[in-house]
């Protein structure tokens, strides 16, 4: 029987266990499924915003005011094509260390919740309470915008579709130096169709005030759209009770 010689067997071996390394490698995934994410990619894309359950509606909403240890928090959230595209802290807690801590928090919390699309994030470090207030302030706000988001009727044309979205919403009382302003509005079709001042100050000299600039900024808020008017000349502190209620109206109304 012929002899295997020494080197001919050495090749063979390494020829052996390069081919099974080949095989190997050709069994890994190509990339790791986390891989994108981490550095930095686009995540897969998401079913809808806060939970997959109804979308939200499309506008500016703050959410409720969420009380703390340290003061209260409140977010307002600006949602556009279903999405959050902005969040802000319109109240934080303030004074003393506080002022430090939330000017630290609040700009990763809001950076949060645009990346997250939901209360789901994570408390920033040492502002415990202030980041719990904020996802509670923000669930609030993601649950209004849910609400106000329009329902699917499945493209049934029955006509009387605007009249059966129309709705009427008040906003809060804003208290000026002469008074309390309120201010309601109609939606049809996401416009404002009416608008209305519920209160406004009077008596004196406040009743002619209020005779003249209420119908003028009646008819700017459904001009406009929006809280964005320009104050009547003579009734600055009304103009902007009035703003402030129209907002408020707006922000329950889902922008």
């Amino acid at each position: 029987m012929r002899k295997s010689h020494p080197v001919r067997r050495a090749v063979l071996a390494t020829a052996a266990t390069v081919s099974g390394i080949v095989l190997l490698l050709s069994l890994k995934p190509a990339s790791d499924p986390g891989s994108a994410e981490a550095a930095g990619g686009a995540p897969p894309a998401a079913e809808s915003v806060q939970g997959g359950a109804r979308p939200i509606g499309d506008g500016t909403v703050t959410g409720d005011a969420a009380q703390t240890q340290y003061g209260a928090v409140q977010v307002r959230l600006t949602v556009s094509g279903g999405k959050i595209t902005r969040a802000e802290a319109v109240q934080a807690p303030k004074g003393g260390q506080s002022d430090q801590v939330t000017s630290n928090a609040v700009p990763r919390l809001n950076q949060a919740a645009v990346q997250a699309q939901s209360a789901d994030i994570d408390a920033v470090s040492g502002a415990t309470y202030t980041s719990a207030g904020y996802q509670e302030s923000l669930q609030s706000a993601l649950d209004k915008a849910r609400a106000s988001a329009p329902a699917d009727t499945g493209g049934d044309d029955t006509g009387g579709g605007d009249a059966a979205q129309a709705r009427t919403v008040t906003g809060e009382v804003a208290q000026t130096q002469y008074g309390p302003v309120q201010v309601r509005i109609t939606v049809s079709g996401g416009k404002i169709t009416r608008a209305e001042a519920v209160q406004a100050p009077k008596g004196g000299q406040s009743d002619q005030v209020t005779s003249d600039a209420v119908p003028k900024l009646n008819q700017a808020a459904v001009q406009a759209g929006t809280a964005d008017i320009d104050a009547v000349s003579g009734a600055t502190y009304t103009s902007a009770g009035y703003r402030e209620s129209l907002q408020s109206a707006l922000d329950k109304a889902g922008g």
